[in-house]
């Protein structure tokens, strides 16, 4: 390992405010009528300001209060963002009690799960499928809906609208609660195996917040334009809090980044100052100015200032649309149960591979033996609800958190490398990385969305790679044409390219053992809902190994035939 084997920032944290109801209330006193939070589910778009906020999560508190909840009490959330969850959350959260949104996509044996699991005094759900997951709805003291049901209902639900009253007044509730009191659990995202629920306090988010103050700059006349899901860390605490912390403008992506054409309509509306986001929005975005250059000016707009991508590595090919247009780019790295923020990049340095910037103040980073990193901070959780093995074997005494992310220190900062538990060894005891193949595919391959490279035990490591349809569906690039890609339209033109490129890449995998020697293209989309994706699109390694056992096997065991499926398409790499 290269440099350090300690990194921690050079500032110290500021100071900031104890809790979310001083935040709040800051902000309250300070911004008054200026628009938090504005939304367009069905027309033109509609504000809401910092006061009107704070009268309705006044209300709520109240309402709250009257049926029964107390600080440290947990309600469970079923919704997709909208402006009833903001609110009924952080009214939750700020009077002291534990907020805890569930992904309103889970089917419902997966939803019941993970409610059952946490354990709440109350659910507040978004509407009639939502409620229809709730197995036993009798046994929650109160069920809040935010639209009207087409159900039959039980006594103990009623309407969030009806918990609101205009003439309630005064501050948000909650300003004597501790740094340290828990205020939201979230589910981790089970990329290898079952969700953990991660206990995250008022100091975890808020110092995170404080942090990342110091090294960008976003104030009241910003404006985000949010699609990442709520009930994830990465939109739920480290994009929706840059807006209330900073006061800038939240505006709801209502295609919630799953239709480009909705996307791009909300994007020229609001024209964001910055934008949170996974690449894979990033590489759709590109690829419709590439499709329609008159879209050039109204996406890379004078007013955006700069772009924030996590989750998975950005390839150099898109972040250079943004570049080269002198709009930077910042690239992070962290988990859930970080809160998730650990590093951030420099723009102002060259982006290299793998790299994710260094630590953010108040976080330290520690490299193990192994190459494991572990983190400590303000912005470190408390541990894992009803869990105290897993939180034993996750945090230290001396209060290390173990990632379970591999990585090395570089000047430009952290090098991540692996997830530590998908680094494997073949039959004859080498180690492959993984990611660091799948990466490579991606980073070349514009018309692939996943990668995902296996071969636990056996002589020598395969690839499974997933298209692009979007990609495939757009007119050729005429920069690609020139570096001499052949631009595929359909599936079998992709996996004539493929069978070159791979080759090719071959050159660029220095240890021969962890060149992959056979790949299969698959015409399917991964999704979230049926737990091939984690709800930041990563892919679900574990999911993805059993859905696909038998198309890896005919990897190994096909003899290099064709499958007479339509659907895959076998390439030989080497």
């Amino acid at each position: 390992m290269s440099g350090p084997r300690i990194w921690q920032a050079d500032k110290p944290l500021p100071e900031y405010p104890q809790n979310l109801a001083l935040m709040l209330n800051r902000n309250v006193e300070r911004l008054g009528d200026r628009p938090l939070y504005q939304e367009a589910l069905n027309g033109p778009y509609t504000t809401l300001s910092w006061r009107d906020f704070q009268r309705d999560i006044v209300s709520i508190q109240d309402s709250l209060t009257e049926h029964g909840l107390k600080p440290g009490d947990r309600v469970a959330i079923l919704s997709p963002n909208r402006k009833e969850m903001l609110e009924f959350e952080l009214a939750v959260m700020s009077m002291g009690a534990v907020a805890v949104p569930i992904f309103a996509g889970y089917p419902s044996h997966q939803a019941e799960m993970l409610i059952e699991f946490c354990d709440p005094l109350m659910i507040a759900v978004a509407d009639t499928e939502q409620y229809r997951k709730l197995a036993f709805p009798h046994k929650y003291r109160l069920i809040v809906h935010f639209d009207k049901l087409e159900c039959q209902l039980h006594h103990n639900t009623i309407l969030l609208s009806k918990l609101i009253s205009s003439a309630s007044s005064g501050k948000i509730l909650g300003e004597e609660v501790a740094r340290d009191t828990t205020c939201l659990m979230m589910y981790t995202s089970g990329t290898m195996g079952k969700p953990k629920c991660v206990q995250l306090t008022h100091d975890n988010i808020i110092s995170q917040q404080a942090a990342m103050q110091m090294l960008w700059q976003i104030d009241n006349n910003d404006r985000l334009l949010s699609y990442l899901p709520w009930h994830h860390s990465f939109g739920g605490i480290f994009e929706k809090y840059a807006a209330l912390y900073n006061g800038a403008l939240l505006s709801l992506e209502h295609g919630y980044g799953k239709n480009i054409e909705v996307l791009l309509e909300n994007w020229i509306r609001v024209k964001p100052t910055t934008f949170f986001s996974v690449p894979r929005v990033y590489q759709q975005l590109t690829t419709q100015v590439l499709r329609n250059p008159s879209l050039e000016r109204e996406i890379f707009h004078d007013q955006l200032r700069f772009i924030f991508t996590a989750a998975a590595p950005l390839p150099k090919s898109i972040s250079d649309h943004f570049q080269n247009r002198g709009i930077p780019v910042y690239e992070g790295w962290g988990l859930t149960e970080t809160s998730p923020c650990c590093t951030i990049s420099d723009p102002s340095i060259p982006r290299e591979p793998g790299v994710v910037g260094k630590p953010i103040p108040g976080v330290i980073l520690k490299l193990a033996e192994d190459g494991e990193i572990f983190v400590k901070g303000p912005n470190v959780m408390r541990g894992y609800f009803r869990n105290p093995e897993a939180t034993e074997i996750a945090i230290t005494k001396d209060h290390w958190f173990a990632t379970g992310d591999v990585g090395d220190f570089v000047d430009a900062g952290l090098r991540l490398i692996s997830r530590k538990d998908r680094i494997f060894k073949l039959s004859n005891a080498e180690k492959v990385v993984p990611t660091e193949i799948e990466n490579l595919i991606l980073e070349n391959c514009s018309f692939l969305s996943h990668a995902y490279v296996t071969g636990s035990g056996r002589d020598f490591p395969v690839a499974l790679l997933f298209p692009n349809k979007a990609m495939l569906a757009g007119k050729p690039d005429e920069s690609r044409i020139k570096s001499g890609c052949h631009c595929p339209e359909n599936m079998p033109d992709l996996a004539h390219c493929l069978e070159h490129c791979l080759k090719k890449l071959s050159e660029n995998i220095d240890a021969r053992y962890m060149r992959p020697l056979a790949a299969m293209l698959i015409d399917y989309e991964l999704s979230i809902e049926k737990e091939e994706l984690t709800p930041s699109m990563k892919l679900a390694p574990n999911t993805i190994a059993s859905v696909f056992k038998a198309k890896i096997e005919l990897l190994y065991n096909g003899n290099g035939q064709v499958n007479d499926s339509k659907d895959v398409y076998i390439l030989i790499w080497e």
